[in-house]
Formats: C-alpha cells, structure tokens, sequence
C-alpha cells in the first residue's frame, strides 16, 4: 500500500510518501523542513514537490496520515485541513496518528524507555511514554499535557525496566535539557537523541500509519479533529481577562 504522510504539528513541516507493509516497508520520499516559514507557506509547495518528484499521482495513494496533535495549534490546524482536503477531494481515508507516538516512532526498535517532550510553555510539555516490542510501539503512557516535574515522577516507576534507559526528543529537549540531568532526573540513564532523530518526520508518521491501517484504524475527512488536549494561549488568556474583569465588578 501507499500512503502520504504529513506532519506540521511543531516548528518542523514535514511531508513523506511511505510504500509497503508492517513486515516491508520503504520511504521513497521525504521532504523536511526547520526554517523560518510558516507552514501555510512550506506544506503545500513541499507535497507539490514530493509529487514531481517522484512521478506521483495522488489517485494512487491508498490513504493520508497526518499528525494530529497535540502541538502547534495552527500548525495542527494546517496539517489536518490539508489533509482533509486532500481526502475529500481524492476520496481516500485519513489515518489519524497522536504526534508524540509518530516522534516516538523515530527510533523504532530501541530496548529504551523513548520520551518525546514538546514544549508546551509555562513550564509544561506535551509527552507520552512508550518502548517497542520489536518494530511495534508500546504506550506506557498516552500522550498528555503535564508539569515537567509531575513527568518525572512517572517516569522513576519505570526504574528497572529496559534496564532504566530512558531517551528524550523534541523541542522541549533544549528547554529542560538541564533540568532533566541535573535535578528531576539526575539518578537515571538518560540520553538525547541525536539531531536526525530529535524532531517530527513524516516518514516515521508513514511508517506508524501502517500498523493503524492494518489494525483497521481509519477515518474519513469527515470525522477527522486534530488532538489540542488543551485550550489555546488566546482562549486562556480571554478566561483570565474574563476572571480578572468579574473580580474587578
């Protein structure tokens, strides 16, 4: 089978074209990037490059997996309206794929705890916790919203397990890097993977795409929403300007 991917749900647009099954599977393209753009600039030109590229019509892919959050909320808004677009246009179905288990999915096969951490601001990420039974992913933990210091209290009941090895990924590395090592964490293994592993790809979204599509876990573009798991900046601040006013009534 073949199956366009898609990932704009952080800094980096990301677009793949991923052919096979969960047994073979190959990336014939992948086009990243983790520039200065907004991804109402790059996603389209990058799919419309990826097509010529490699001689692709759109008519033949089997379905369009997109990361669907959490993340970025425009940049979720994008991907997921691109690829329900595309599906509706196409008549093809959409395999909605959580992004912290797409990130995860970049080091397929490792014996560690892996732990994608995405900077959520004050002070929190956007995470989830798994390891892989072979090539297959096994949550630990569903993605979630949380405190970095509430992460690593879970992650000390995972002491022991894949010998303690824990490795961390994504925009939040940079930001709690430190903290990780020298404080929350600073008794366990810990390592940071390296700069071609360490953002969203969307082949490693392709790839995943292919145990949901087997599994039977398929959507329209209908039913597609993208995962925000929490209110936007502009809404809590609306509520707290709301809050504020009621007080000062």
């Amino acid at each position: 089978m073949r199956i366009l991917a898609l990932d704009s749900s952080g800094l980096v647009a990301s677009v793949a074209v991923v052919e096979g099954n969960t047994r073979e599977s190959q990336t014939i393209a992948e086009y990243t990037m983790n520039y200065k753009k907004t991804h109402s600039q790059t996603l389209l030109p990058m799919l419309d490059e990826v097509a010529k590229m490699t001689e692709l019509d759109l008519k033949s892919i089997d379905a369009i997996a997109v990361a669907a959050g959490p993340g970025s909320f425009t940049g979720l808004r994008i991907g997921s309206a691109t690829a329900k677009g595309l599906g509706l246009a196409l008549d093809k179905p959409l395999i909605h794929i959580p992004t912290l288990e797409g990130m995860a999915y970049n080091l397929c096969g490792t014996a560690d705890i892996v732990c994608p951490i995405m900077d959520a601001r004050r002070r929190q990420v956007y995470t989830g916790i798994y390891t892989f039974e072979g090539d297959k992913l096994k949550v630990l933990e569903d993605q979630m919203a949380i405190g970095i210091e509430e992460l690593g209290e879970k992650l000390q009941k995972y002491e022991g397990k894949n010998e303690g090895k824990i490795v961390f990924l994504g925009d939040g590395v940079p930001v709690f890097r430190e903290d990780l090592t020298e404080r929350i964490l600073k008794d366990r293994e810990i390592w940071f993977a390296p700069a071609q592993m360490n953002r969203q790809r969307a082949a490693s979204v392709g790839s995943l795409a292919l145990w949901y599509y087997e599994a039977g876990k398929v959507e329209t573009a209908a039913e597609h929403q993208p995962d925000y798991l929490r209110v936007s900046q502009a809404e809590r601040e609306r509520k707290e300007r709301l809050g504020h006013d009621s007080v000062s009534m």
